[in-house]
């Protein structure tokens, strides 16, 4: 009997065009590092009395499905998990490459089908009705550059074989860490250690009276982004910043080639942070920022992934 394992698993997604009902076409295969999303439900203990000291038989609670992916930021693959996480993107360019701008405020968020495959129990679990509640992500010097997503979504039905077809893979070249950039107000922001983004959509789960134990929808609330900015000491740029309760504009980048990731956030607010000096070490700054939306009414942020993809 073969027995499941992570380096043959499978991972489809689709975007639905009816709420919770997988799509017959166009799924694409996406990698991944890691997967919790599953249906789980729990059980009720049973509270009747007066049958022994051994209880009854337990009774089935509600269906939950959710839990975290965690993705490569690569060129391509990345924008359907921004598309999920934003909307539909602003699409640009005759030809490779293609500019796709995507923006926060949407109050239409598509849904996803995504099915994670174990073809040697064999075991294709489709969950359908998913919808991105946070996307994060951080930049440091080392390490690979990857994002993790926390999603909610509806059922899940599992079959002992795809329903996903032969999913179309993206070609995969990554973002690198060192490839990475901060900064502000159109300079670049020198001495930064580390930058960690957070951005939720604060999802709502409709939770009505049905006969399946299922959520009835999800639907976005009062959007938030947020994160940290860890300096090395070396100036009082950002102290300034802080102290003077000024927002200044920010921008996260990623540069390869022809090929970008970008994400502008226009009013960025600084606390004033605690400087602890713990040795003869160099000392940090950690500033726990917060986001508004841009003066002018426009987007808290914006994404914009440049790429040879013609449209998402």
């Amino acid at each position: 009997m073969a027995r499941a394992q992570g380096a043959r698993s499978q991972m489809a997604a689709a975007f639905e065009t009816t709420y919770g009902l997988p799509p017959l076409t166009g799924f694409r295969r996406m990698p991944f590092a890691t997967s919790t999303l599953s249906e789980t439900f729990g059980l009720l203990e049973n509270e009747l009395l007066g049958y022994g000291r051994d209880p009854l038989a337990p009774s089935e609670d509600v269906v939950s499905l959710d839990g975290d992916i965690v993705i490569p930021m690569d060129t391509q693959s990345f924008g359907l998990w921004l598309k999920a996480t934003f909307g539909e993107p602003a699409t640009t360019g005759s030809g490779a490459p293609y500019t796709h701008t995507f923006e926060s405020g949407s109050w239409e968020l598509p849904s996803l089908s995504i099915e994670t495959g174990m073809p040697e129990v064999p075991s294709f679990a489709m969950a359908a009705g998913n919808k991105v509640d946070t996307l994060s992500f951080t930049m440091q010097r080392q390490g690979q550059l990857q994002a993790t997503l926390a999603l909610i979504g509806q059922g899940e039905n599992v079959n002992a074989a795809t329903s996903a077809g032969t999913p179309t893979p993206f070609e995969l070249t990554r973002f690198v860490q060192k490839q990475g950039n901060v900064e502000r107000d159109g300079t670049r922001l020198a001495n930064v250690v580390s930058a960690q983004l957070t951005y939720r959509n604060n999802l709502d789960r409709i939770e009505t009276l049905r006969n399946d134990g299922k959520i009835e929808g999800v639907d976005p609330s009062m959007a938030m982004l947020t994160g940290n900015i860890v300096v090395r000491f070396a100036d009082k740029v950002l102290l300034d910043q802080a102290i003077n309760g000024e927002p200044a504009d920010f921008e996260f980048s990623f540069t390869r080639a022809n090929e970008s990731l970008t994400f502008a956030v226009p009013r960025i607010y600084l606390p004033k942070p605690r400087r602890t000096i713990e040795g003869p070490q160099g000392i940090q700054a950690t500033f726990d920022w917060q986001a508004a939306k841009a003066a002018d009414g426009g987007p808290m942020i914006t994404a914009t992934l440049v790429n040879a993809i013609e449209s998402y």
